[in-house]
């Protein structure tokens, strides 16, 4: 989309026509709607002889996103993973910089984003957005998620102000709405949201929930509509919850070695080992199999010493004094 301006600067007109593509692309609901769109407008501005905007339409399947939303992205862009990492290190190199620089000041890099984590961390759980409905699913999401997650999903449901809801048929549980969106003065969209009341599923035709995991505001004006009180755990990801575990953590750099903790110790060495089990394991099937039977054994037999543990360790109501429980 980039592009644009300087592909199409030649014709009389282009701002239009860079805005009518805009609104092709990124406001197609469906992939049949999106090919008459596309045709309305070559045929419009008369571009059904360019060669790029022909060659575009042969690869639509990569890169519209209608074509894409069904697959989960989380939201990221096809450039944001270089993007990010780039402006990440230009805080701290510049491409003057030598490789001794380089490898000191990433682990300044290093430092300083784990300290940002911890202090989000600790901002997700001592202090609270305020919700801006009075939806009992909102809240659920308040108290699930990070507070940067929590502001995407509540601009989903600011944006139920804008929709219509209308009930199309329903039979056994399972009801078709039609959901009108005003984006403009002049402009609504319209949205096919299904939902199953038995297995507390829905549905939209714009899969924002598909492609980015976060419930769309058509979905949530149906479910608004139902009178449902909470959305299935299925809609609340892990991976953004404020309670998530961090694999990373465990992950050692030079800057924290004099500090490394034992676990982290304990880690690095397990990775090692297993780095080694998992090549010669992956030769063939056979081997696979021996390796994904001994990690049951052993992940059973961890747990097994872990409950014991952990149920030994407990202090009973009678046993406990005032003197054990100051020394705890």
């Amino acid at each position: 989309m980039k592009k644009i301006p300087s592909k199409l600067n030649g014709y009389k007109g282009h701002a239009d026509i860079e805005q009518e593509m805009s609104q092709v692309v990124w406001n197609s609901h469906s992939k049949d709607s999106f090919d008459r769109n596309w045709n309305d407008f070559l045929l419009n501005f008369g571009l059904a002889d360019n060669k790029w905007l022909s060659d575009l339409y042969e690869d639509r399947h990569i890169w519209v996103p209608i074509y894409l939303d069904h697959h989960f992205w989380a939201g990221m862009r096809s450039t944001q993973r270089s993007e990010s990492m780039h402006s990440f290190f230009n805080k701290y190199i510049t491409r003057n910089s030598s490789l001794i620089q380089f490898v000191k000041q990433y682990d300044n890099c290093l430092g300083s984003r784990e300290q940002a984590e911890r202090e989000l961390d600790a901002a997700d759980f001592h202090t609270v957005i305020p919700c801006a409905t009075k939806s009992f699913i909102e809240a659920q999401f308040q108290d699930a998620y990070t507070h940067a997650k929590f502001r995407e999903v509540q601009a989903q449901f600011r944006g139920k102000a804008n929709c219509i809801t209308r009930l199309k048929n329903s039979a056994l549980g399972y009801s078709v709405y039609e959901v009108g969106e005003q984006v403009s003065s002049s402009i609504f969209n319209k949205f096919v949201v299904t939902y199953d009341s038995v297995a507390a599923e829905v549905k939209c035709e714009c899969l924002l929930f598909e492609s980015r995991g976060i419930l769309c505001r058509h979905a949530l004006s149906v479910l608004s509509f139902e009178q449902a009180s909470q959305v299935s755990p299925r809609y609340i990801l892990e991976r953004w919850s404020k309670k998530v575990k961090r694999r990373h953590t465990h992950i050692k750099s030079s800057h924290d070695e004099p500090l490394m903790e034992p676990r982290s110790k304990r880690f690095d060495q397990l990775v090692f080992r297993s780095q080694n089990i998992c090549e010669f394991a992956s030769e063939s099937e056979e081997l696979t199999a021996i390796l994904h039977r001994a990690y049951d054994n052993v992940m059973a037999e961890m747990e097994a010493l872990k409950a014991k543990r952990k149920g030994t360790s407990s202090l009973s109501h009678e046993d406990a004094n005032l003197e054990s429980v100051n020394e705890l």
